[in-house]
């Protein structure tokens, strides 16, 4: 029988109509549907993946899983601690004397000459399969010296097919300070590394002109592999936040072979380098590196045993965070991170369940996060809908407006001067640019020490009395009439500049040049105009802007700090006079002084954590709100978004190997995402019948024509 070209029309239109296949906009693999896999993404290509030189978030979001310091951060515990993680204990610290005779643990900080950090590594812990430890049968490395022939066709790394590796051992430690310390390296810690490691300096002039690879067999004086798993750090003086360094990986551990591997010429020029392709000891190391579409963590093979932890914080285990107490790390076997430029795509993918986890930008904020009457973030409705989880936290951050206490107007310790800079404190309401411009997610600062790290005071004890009152249980700020009478007291009645009789002019010197900056300089300006100053920005880029901190001549400006480590010293030394930026160069950017504080900071800074130096804390705060050489702006408050298949999720600001705890159940995403994505087709089943239905009319036409031919 024959079928006419309408019926088959009409046939298709009905099947198709009838197929359900699921996920055709899947970016990814169907065989990796239900795999132990976190899929992620990245908008920025890391420059630096080797963790001498590295000193950014975007790339310690790949080293951190790669590299191992001796030390790590309690994964739960609050507030931060610091737990062994190649180290079989905490380091065994030493005090000596200047004659070299050892000081009993509660010597005074006077009779402390040195300190000796004492490190022993646990038994077991070995390298990643890399090309670079890979051995001949008769033990010499079969990739140290390539010849150019075999250069020539490599492209990347896995061109080289054998891999080997070796034990960890304490050498390795003493041979990446020794990296930090060579000038070729440019280590950005180098400098400050040469104020307490002892030799650091000399040794770093001694091997300015010698080659990277030549540091092998040249001692530092302050740092020595004591047996081959044991390791000595000295240090000038007492310094205790030194343990928090040995967090960093800074201080992770990197053998010589890798430098004799990569220096061999030709392997730069294929972009084949340490930079490309890190060697550690870390539960990942990272198998693909396409910075243009993706990069990739597997999971180390070699990884030593490490168990997810068994204790937290109080509420923890009614959270379900220790539902994997005592069970071997990692729990991923892979970490898919995609390039991602465009918020909008790689928005509509994660609300699709292709990515595990999200940021919030500002044009997905309302869409994902809504207010209570308290004031309290929540999901909203649809979020809730699908599972999400948000997690919010307060970072270990400091945004504030520095006044630059050399300028002859705003700066100086006078009284009118002060004032000045009070008046100017209450006016900037941060209050109301964190609701306008960063979508509520900060927390106004009090001070200069952020919640999280000791010292901090809650509640009414911890608030800025000369901007803040306590009222109805919350801090209030003052009411404008309090900073006008300021203004008033500080010989500025209404804004007026005695000297000149019109407007106090003020000068705001930035960075922020592009269109999407303007309406926030705009508000700056209105905030100053409350008190009749005429502020006057002064845009530049970011190096001019640094010269011009850096030479004194800017006036009033806007930075930040974020913590290296979780201790009040950290931001206090920020108001140290032996820190100001122009005559030290230091991170004190506003240059402020005052003697009181330096004592204050002097006696508190390499204290152990107690009562004493809490109150001493206090007293420094104290000082610093009364000189106000900061306006002190905000903390920022990270919002991020987990798919409910996302488990063991509690954020950890200060650690950065987060990746090993994380648990994603493969079973409930794939059905998801099946779900979420779903095609629909009747719609073009009805197109089609449709198109069916009017060429009815026409064949009907054509036969009868041909009928009458």
């Amino acid at each position: 029988m024959k079928i006419s070209s309408c019926a088959v029309l009409l046939t298709a239109a009905l099947v198709l109509a009838a197929c359900q296949p699921s996920q055709l906009n899947n970016p990814y693999s169907d065989a990796d549907d239900q795999q132990n896999i976190l899929y992620q993404s990245f908008s920025e290509r890391p420059k630096h993946l080797d963790p001498a030189m590295s000193y950014a978030s975007n790339e310690y979001t790949f080293i951190a899983q790669i590299y191992e310091p001796p030390l790590q951060y309690h994964y739960l515990k609050r507030p931060y601690q610091l737990t062994p993680l190649t180290a079989k204990s905490l380091p065994q610290i030493d005090y000596i004397n200047a004659q070299g005779q050892p000081l009993p643990p509660t010597a005074a900080e006077q009779d402390i000459a040195f300190t000796d950090y004492v490190i022993t590594l646990q038994d077991g812990v070995r390298y990643q399969p890399h090309p670079a430890l890979a051995k001949k049968a008769d033990g010499t490395y079969l990739y140290h010296q390539l010849s150019p022939d075999e250069i020539a066709p490599l492209k990347t790394l896995a061109d080289l097919p054998q891999t080997g590796t070796r034990a960890l051992l304490a050498e390795d430690y003493v041979y990446q300070i020794k990296r930090l310390a060579h000038p070729k390296n440019q280590s950005p810690i180098a400098e400050i590394m040469k104020n307490y490691i002892v030799g650091f300096a000399d040794f770093a002039q001694q091997v300015a002109d010698k080659p990277k690879t030549a540091i092998k067999d040249i001692a530092m004086a302050g740092v020595q592999a004591t047996s081959p798993t044991q390791y000595r750090i000295r240090i000038k003086g007492k310094y205790p936040q030194f343990s928090y360094w040995l967090a960093m990986l800074f201080f992770a551990p990197m053998p010589w072979e890798a430098d004799v591997f990569y220096g061999q010429a030709g392997l730069k020029d294929k972009n084949i380098t340490l930079d490309w392709f890190p060697i550690g000891t870390g539960a990942y190391y990272l198998a693909e590196n396409n910075p243009n579409r993706r990069m990739v963590l597997q999971k180390n093979p070699n990884f030593h045993p490490e168990t997810y932890p068994t204790e937290g914080e109080p509420d923890d285990k009614a959270k379900g965070l220790l539902n994997d107490a005592g069970k071997p790390l990692p729990f991923i076997d892979k970490a898919v991170f995609m390039l991602e430029k465009e918020t909008i795509p790689y928005w509509s993918k994660f609300q699709q369940g292709y990515f595990d986890l999200s940021g919030i930008a500002s044009d997905n904020f309302d869409q994902a996060v809504q207010f209570t009457g308290g004031g309290e973030a929540a999901l909203t409705p649809a979020m809730q809908a699908k599972g999400m989880q948000l997690q919010t936290s307060v970072e270990t951050s400091t945004y504030y407006m520095g006044f630059n206490m050399l300028d002859a107007t705003i700066g100086g310790s006078s009284e009118n001067a002060r004032k000045l800079r009070q008046a100017i404190a209450i006016a900037v309401d941060y209050e109301e640019m964190i609701s306008i411009f960063r979508n509520g997610r900060g927390v106004p600062a009090q001070g200069a020490v952020p919640p999280g790290i000791f010292g901090f005071a809650e509640g009414e004890q911890g608030i800025n009395p000369n901007v803040y009152e306590w009222r109805d249980g919350k801090p209030r700020r003052k009411p404008l009439a309090v900073a006008q009478q300021l203004m008033t007291e500080a010989g500025y009645a209404h804004g007026v500049d005695p000297k000149t009789g019109r407007a106090l002019i003020l000068y705001f010197d930035t960075m922020a040049a592009g269109v999407d900056d303007r309406p926030l300089l705009n508000w700056y300006r209105k905030q100053f105009a409350k008190l009749g100053i005429d502020l006057v920005l002064r845009v530049t880029d970011y190096n001019r802007f640094q010269e011009k901190v850096r030479t004194g001549n800017a006036q009033i400006f806007v930075w930040g700090w974020n913590a290296d480590y979780p201790d009040p010293e950290n931001f206090l030394f920020l108001f140290y006079s032996a820190n100001a930026k122009v005559k030290f160069g230091g991170e004190n950017a506003s240059n402020y002084q005052n003697d009181n504080f330096d004592r204050l900071f002097e006696k508190m800074r390499n204290m152990d954590n107690s009562e004493e130096r809490y109150q001493l804390i206090q007293q420094l705060e104290v000082q610093v709100r009364h000189d106000a050489p900061w306006l002190f702006g905000l903390h920022p408050k990270s919002f991020g978004l987990y798919h409910s298949w996302f488990k063991n999720l509690k954020p950890n600001l200060m650690a950065n190997n987060q990746l090993k705890y994380t648990r994603i159940d493969a079973q409930e995403r794939a059905q998801k995402r099946a779900q979420w994505n779903r095609p629909i087709f009747w719609p073009l089943g009805v197109l089609a019948a449709g198109l069916v239905l009017l060429a009815l009319p026409a064949a009907r036409a054509y036969r009868r024509k041909l009928r009458g031919n």
